[in-house]
């Protein structure tokens, strides 16, 4: 008799399985049969354990979000290194980039957050807080956009390769001087004159 597979490791199998598929195919070209095998185990463990495909790919996101977010700290007083951090995050972690893509697609036409976003919207709120109190202002739309540029500047050369092949050739692929060059234009961005909008 084979030894009973614990809650705990199916439920990690699952995730692990369904992460590389959803970064492969993204939610509606993700088949669940291939994510149970994968895992080795029968595909109604998906539905017992998350309910549903989409809600499988809900979970996937929040579990990699929850890494980078372990691995890389606020933003505080030097926005410059943070954006060096993420980039480089982004860099080593093409499914997360893959994920988020397939994220915007999948949610693009619904008005306001996907359900089950409040953990996300504190984790940014929490950033905002951060940048907004290492620059010495208050948190205000400005600061949160300030953070959503830098995220997007961060994610940019991870989601858009083939284009920074066009642009720049083989100087695409140095990673360390895209790296550079970002957190360089970000530092010099706010050392220019950040002012808190009123």
């Amino acid at each position: 008799m084979a030894p009973k597979v614990s809650t705990t490791a199916t439920r990690t199998a699952l995730l692990e399985a369904a992460r590389e598929e959803f970064a492969a195919y993204g939610v509606a070209g993700a088949r669940v049969d291939r994510i149970a095998e994968r895992a080795g185990v029968n595909k109604e463990r998906i539905y017992g354990h998350f309910g549903s495909k989409e809600k499988l790919f809900d979970e996937v996101i929040k579990e990699a979000l929850d890494d980078l977010t372990t691995q890389i700290s606020l933003p505080g007083a030097d926005p410059g290194d943070y954006v060096a951090r993420l980039t480089d995050y982004y860099h080593s972690h093409p499914e997360l980039v893959r994920l988020l893509m397939w994220e915007a697609l999948n949610y693009r036409d619904q008005e306001g957050l996907p359900a089950g976003q409040e953990v996300r919207v504190e984790r940014c709120r929490r950033k905002t807080a951060s940048l907004a109190e290492g620059l010495g202002v208050e948190p205000s739309p400005e600061v949160a956009r300030m953070v959503f540029m830098m995220t997007g500047l961060a994610l940019f050369p991870s989601m858009m390769r083939q284009l920074g092949r066009i642009i720049l050739g083989e100087a695409a692929d140095d990673h360390e001087a895209m790296r550079d060059q970002i957190a360089a234009f970000v530092t010099s961005g706010f050392k220019s004159g950040f002012k808190e909008s009123r």
